[in-house]
């Protein structure tokens, strides 16, 4: 206690003394001066602007178009006519379409993909996960035109497989529905072992471990333990693929044209007019039907791979 008194005086001291001399400091303090903005922001200048020409006038202009309307006169007028009839008759049934179409095959993409990541994680072969992981990142941006064709050439009512195995006279058929779907599953598997991938890599050992020396049981670690861990993960996988198969057009265009009823499909021929004329607005209210629903996949998305970093971390 006597050995420690003259310390704590000491201490005192010196912060009085510190104080002070800041007291004295205040009326001259340059810290009371406004904080300057950095001129960092500036960096991300090019990008803002790129976005904004890019992305902004095209949503202002399909924001526009949808709540206006254009007379025989040539006086255009605001109305909310375009989004009433994005939403009934074939539009509707379009716009249903695509979420059915997308659901599904998130959903089964979903759950394929899961012992197919856990396979690659856990592989002894360091060159074969690397391989499928690079075929992964390939296949999940093959799309479009080539990937009809080349589903078309394979499966189509001529293509190789459906000759060689006699799938036609069984029934099969690329142009519907479901070869529709199994089209989709082609791009959309990849995609969810390639998201998979890191939540399943952030699994501790030790967290096996102690399920084990509990006398946990395989199916209890991964009920009680990975599948609550890795649920927000697969969840935001789920909505990715959602929004991707919900924005697709050129694969659905090209292999099944308007027989299925699809969102983005029945854009095009509004704009184009290959069905009725002068159904351009409502084409415009359709877009931005498909904004809205992005912008929930969207927050959805981030919502949940906040929770899954903060689990993984």
């Amino acid at each position: 206690m006597t050995s420690a008194a003259p310390d704590v005086v000491a201490h005192r001291a010196v912060v009085a003394d510190a104080g002070a001399q800041t007291r004295r400091r205040e009326p001259h303090a340059p810290g009371r001066r406004a904080a300057r903005p950095s001129p960092g922001w500036l960096g991300v200048f090019p990008l803002l602007a790129f976005a904004a020409v890019a992305l902004g006038l095209p949503v202002a202009a399909m924001a526009v178009g949808s709540v206006t309307t254009t007379d025989d006169a040539g006086a255009t007028s605001v109305t909310g006519a375009n989004f009433a009839a994005s939403f009934d008759g074939p539009y509707l049934e379009s716009l249903l379409g695509s979420v059915r179409l997308s659901a599904l095959t998130a959903f089964v993409a979903t759950v394929v993909s899961l012992p197919i990541a856990y396979a690659i994680v856990t592989s002894r072969f360091r060159s074969l996960r690397e391989a499928v992981l690079s075929a992964s990142g390939v296949i999940a941006n093959f799309g479009g035109v080539p990937l009809a064709f080349a589903f078309v050439a394979t499966l189509g009512n001529a293509g190789v497989l459906t000759g060689f195995f006699g799938l036609k006279d069984k029934g099969w058929s690329l142009y519907n529905f479901w070869g529709l779907s199994i089209v989709y599953l082609y791009f959309l598997v990849p995609l969810m072992v390639l998201t998979l991938t890191p939540a399943l890599d952030g699994l501790k050992p030790q967290w096996r471990e102690a399920a084990r020396n509990n006398r946990a049981t395989g199916f209890q670690y991964w009920r009680h333990v990975a599948l609550p861990i890795l649920l927000p993960t697969l969840l935001s996988g789920f909505v990715l693929l959602f929004g991707s198969a919900f924005s697709a057009y050129a694969t659905a265009a090209a292999m099944v044209g308007s027989s299925i009823p699809l969102v983005t499909v029945k854009i095009a021929s509004a704009l184009t007019g290959d069905v009725l004329v002068g159904q351009a607005n409502i084409a415009l209210a359709l877009g931005m039907d498909m904004i809205v629903v992005a912008a929930l996949v969207m927050g959805i998305q981030l919502l949940l791979q906040r929770r899954t970093s903060a689990w993984l971390s």
